[in-house]
Order: structure tokens, then C-alpha cells, then sequence
């Protein structure tokens, strides 16, 4: 009989970025950018088992380095920009019941790309987890502008029609709030993560509404630079 423990924290961080190259060890305000991930996991207060999933020798030294733990070097077909996110974490738990017969409640996917997430993010996501007696937890925060105010553009670029006659009057502080995944905390029983083989259950699935500040998902370097301005600033009223 396996053991079960509770939470399972994986950072998942491949050597491949098309748009910014290594963005998972890029300085970032002092430290890798993965490193930023690995300490706020392990400064939870329900950590159980932080690991790194990756393909990359360098990001395996580092991330150890930070503390996390990196029992295996993931296999190169799941490395590719065409692996998918189930795949590599059923790797993960795999790997886990296989070779430490060892096997999870829930597990809490974290992307090295939204280090400004903090301990007390991940946290307050597993409270709702518990309060709610739910399956899953994703964080969310406002979008930038409503949805209302986007649309399509033919070829022609008209804009007749672009907005509806229902909102061209309105204020923008009176249109409907909408919200939008922000990539920083997925946490998922694992029991349904394997079944419906998605973070996005059918149901008694949750939002953690974070702040759209501390919400950026870095792609590019616009984004690094962004994450970076923002951490400096932070640093800097807490000094």
C-alpha cells in the first residue's frame, strides 16, 4: 500500500523558449527566475514535496540549488513545444508511484513564468480548496478591459458594428467585471486530474482571485522587464 501524502508542488521548466531563450534561469531582480517559484513554494505553509520537472541539466543544478528537489531528468519527447501540461505532470506522479511508492491527495502546479505569485497566494488557494471542499483551484484576475470592448476586424478593418449599441454609452466602470486565467497557481486532486486528464474540472472547480500587479506571465521580454520593474519597486518600499 503507497503512502499518500497531501500536496504534491511541481515546477515545471523546459530548456526550449521560442520568444525569450532560457527565460527560466534569467536573473530576475537578483535570481534565477525559476528560483522565485521554488522559494515561494517552499515558504508555504502547506508545502509537502516542491520538485522540478525539467529537461535541462543547468535548470536541474539550479533549482536544487534554490531547494527544490529534481528526482529525475524528464524525457525529451516531453520537452518539445508540442508536450502538453497533462503529460508531464502524469510523468511526475508516475515517476513518483513507481520509484518511491509514493502517491498524492492534490497537486499544485506552479510555472516558473509568474514570479510574482507569493506564499501567501498559493496558501489562500489551498483555504479555498478546503473551505470549499473542492477538486480544483485555479488563479484568475480581472482582465485589463472588459470583453465588451473587443471584438473581431474584417479584412477592411471597419469598425461599424465593432461595439454594441447596448454598452457605446456606457461608462467603462459600469460594464460587467470579467476575469482571465493568470497561470500562477493550478492546484487539482490528483485522482480527478488523471481522469479528465485537464486542470479545468467539469465541476467543483474554484478561482483564487489574484491582483492583475502580481499576475504577469512572463513571455517575452517585455513581460521579463515588466516582472522586473515591479519586483525592484517592491523591494524598494519594503526598504
Amino acid at each position: 500500500m503507497s503512502d499518500k501524502e497531501l500536496f504534491f508542488f511541481i515546477v515545471t521548466a523546459r530548456n526550449g523558449s521560442k520568444r525569450l531563450s532560457k527565460k527560466n534561469i534569467l536573473p530576475l531582480a537578483g535570481k534565477p527566475l525559476i528560483a522565485w517559484t521554488i522559494e515561494t513554494a517552499l515558504n508555504s505553509k502547506y508545502i509537502n514535496e516542491v520538485i522540478v520537472s525539467t529537461d535541462d541539466n543547468e535548470i536541474a543544478e539550479i533549482s536544487k540549488k534554490s531547494g527544490a528537489k529534481v528526482p529525475f531528468i524528464r524525457p525529451a519527447h516531453l520537452a518539445t513545444d508540442t508536450a502538453n501540461s497533462f503529460d508531464v505532470v502524469k510523468h511526475a506522479l508516475d515517476f513518483y508511484k513507481k520509484e518511491l511508492h509514493t502517491e498524492f491527495e492534490f497537486l499544485i502546479l506552479l510555472q516558473p513564468t509568474s514570479p510574482l505569485r507569493t506564499s501567501s497566494d498559493i496558501d489562500n488557494s489551498i483555504e479555498i480548496l478546503k473551505t470549499k471542499k473542492a477538486d480544483a483551484v485555479v488563479s484568475v484576475c480581472k482582465t485589463e478591459h472588459s470583453l465588451l470592448e473587443c471584438n473581431t476586424l474584417p479584412a477592411d478593418l471597419s469598425l461599424n458594428n465593432f461595439l454594441t449599441d447596448k454598452i457605446k454609452n456606457k461608462r467603462l466602470q459600469d460594464l460587467p467585471v470579467y476575469y482571465r486565467i493568470n497561470g500562477a497557481i493550478y492546484i487539482c486532486s490528483v485522482h480527478r486530474f488523471l481522469d479528465e486528464k485537464t486542470f479545468f474540472l467539469s465541476d467543483n472547480i474554484y478561482a483564487y482571485i489574484m491582483e492583475s500587479e502580481y499576475s504577469v506571465d512572463i513571455d517575452s521580454q517585455l513581460d521579463f522587464d515588466l516582472a522586473n520593474l515591479i519586483l525592484q519597486r517592491k523591494n524598494e518600499r519594503n526598504h
